[in-house]
């Protein structure tokens, strides 16, 4: 999770953290636009609380409402599958993912509080709140058994902090480039307080952003201690093409400590496994879709005969 005003490093690292509507983050969603009408012209309006349906509804959470979408059929026994999309980010850009995956399974996606079509939220929120707000959503979305978690980027933080506490409601893990655990003390320790001119802003801007100034209105705080979810199969997979490589100075040291993040979340599961999504930046379910579909449906089937 990055951001930067130098407009090369913008293009690389803004979408890592919040991606609303910064030049260059634009052209990272440049197709998302395209495929939002997937979902939309499949929608028929929403059933009653509690019934399959398919296309977008709003639920009510904690006084709010929760904007939530879902597509395709259970089959076979198989858990369903919640994406679970980026700061910044609304559930339409996980469209062409839920579309894909949805041939098989029944998949669902949903705005957390400040994203997308979801209320803003009223004030500061934790970890622990949006985890609130995903209970409430899988409650709605697979009220019969667990379910598997796909997150990208601070969704993916969500997901694998939500997991461990609440094993009766995880199957299965798919962490697309997720947030590590320990990400401001990783950019604090690479940049230093006495860093100037970019370095200084990158360092300055992201620990506004993880002290609460972005649109869900979270603080992100790092915690080294991941805990166990058991042995639920998780599939971790990280960029391979280093984007983060653009600021000047730090960039190395940046995807050094980005990487050893990843690692980081192995501790999830004594079935955790970790790949390396060569030809990707950050959005790897967009510049390598075929590598996010095949994970979810492997966890997801792995899921199924547990």
């Amino acid at each position: 999770m990055f951001r930067t005003t130098r407009a090369t490093a913008l293009t690389a690292l803004c979408c890592t953290v919040v991606g609303t509507g910064l030049t260059g983050c634009s052209d990272v969603r440049a197709g998302l636009d395209e495929v939002r009408s997937d979902l939309e012209s499949a929608a028929d309006e929403a059933a009653t609380d509690g019934e399959l349906f398919t296309g977008a509804k709003t639920l009510g959470v904690d006084g709010g409402s929760v904007n939530l979408s879902c597509s395709g059929a259970p089959a076979d026994d198989r858990p369903v599958v919640l994406l679970m999309a980026g700061m910044g980010d609304g559930l339409d850009t996980l469209a062409d993912l839920q579309a894909a995956l949805g041939e098989k399974d029944r998949v669902c996606s949903y705005d957390r509080f400040g994203e997308g079509e979801s209320d803003r939220p009223d004030g500061p929120q934790s970890i622990a709140d949006s985890g609130k707000v995903l209970t409430a959503v899988l409650e709605d979305v697979s009220p019969d058994g667990p379910a598997v978690l796909v997150g990208h980027s601070l969704g993916g933080l969500i997901a694998a902090r939500y997991a461990p506490d609440h094993r009766d409601r995880v199957a299965g893990l798919v962490l697309l480039d997720a947030t590590s655990p320990t990400m401001l003390d990783d950019i604090t320790g690479v940049i230093p307080e006495s860093a100037t001119g970019e370095g200084a802003e990158v360092r300055e801007q992201n620990i506004a952003l993880f002290e609460g100034e972005n649109p869900e209105m979270i603080v992100i705080e790092s915690d080294p201690e991941v805990g166990s979810a058991g042995d639920v199969p998780v599939e971790i997979i990280r960029h391979g093409v280093p984007y983060l490589g653009e600021v000047p100075e730090y960039g190395d040291d940046l995807e050094r400590v980005w990487a050893e993040g990843q690692e980081k979340w192995r501790g999830l599961s004594s079935g955790s496994r970790l790949v390396t999504a060569e030809e990707s930046g950050h959005y790897i379910h967009v510049d390598q879709p075929e590598i996010a579909v095949e994970a979810v449906r492997r966890v997801t089937g792995q899921a199924a005969e547990r």
